[in-house]
């Protein structure tokens, strides 16, 4: 359904990405808060996801390890603080290589039309957190994940 449009107005510690999907949003919802379903699209497609902890509600925590083909294997974990299914998730997201360094995420699911809206807004502790983020190559890990994503609610339409 194309590409998540970034925006990250200059100064700002917030970072929003917008991705279409041709899905309804109760598919949407399941795919990020179903453990089986995650490791088919969460992270790049050169690594493999290993779902550790995953508590779908509020105080509920999550962990997931990114496997590398190369043998290294870094971590991704948080707290779910709000968990409004169809709709709506809000939890901590840290990079765990880089201690202290959380942001909250918010994932809002919009139903249009059959379709979803999925907007995700992170806002980082610091404008020097969220830029690193990007520079990093946020946009090109996340069209990566989004696409898996969508590839996946492709062959979960049908079931």
């Amino acid at each position: 359904m194309g590409k998540v449009q970034v925006i990250a107005e200059p100064g700002s510690h917030e970072v929003t990405l917008v991705r279409e999907f041709n899905a309804p949003r109760e598919l949407v919802f399941k795919a990020y808060t179903d453990p089986e379903l995650i490791p088919q699209w969460w992270g790049l497609r050169s690594s493999t996801t290993v779902v550790d902890k995953f508590e779908a509600k509020q105080g509920g925590i999550w962990r997931y390890v990114q496997h590398e083909t190369n043998g290294e294997q870094y971590a991704f974990s948080g707290v779910f603080h709000q968990v409004k299914a169809p709709e709506r998730l809000v939890y901590t997201f840290e990079f765990e290589p880089m201690e202290g360094h959380i942001l909250m995420e918010t994932i809002t699911l919009e139903a249009r039309d059959g379709r979803t809206i999925m907007t995700d807004s992170s806002v980082f502790q610091t404008v020097a957190d969220r830029d690193g983020m990007i520079q990093s190559g946020m946009e090109w890990g996340a069209n990566e994940s989004m696409d898996q994503l969508d590839e996946l609610l492709e062959t979960l339409k049908g079931t």
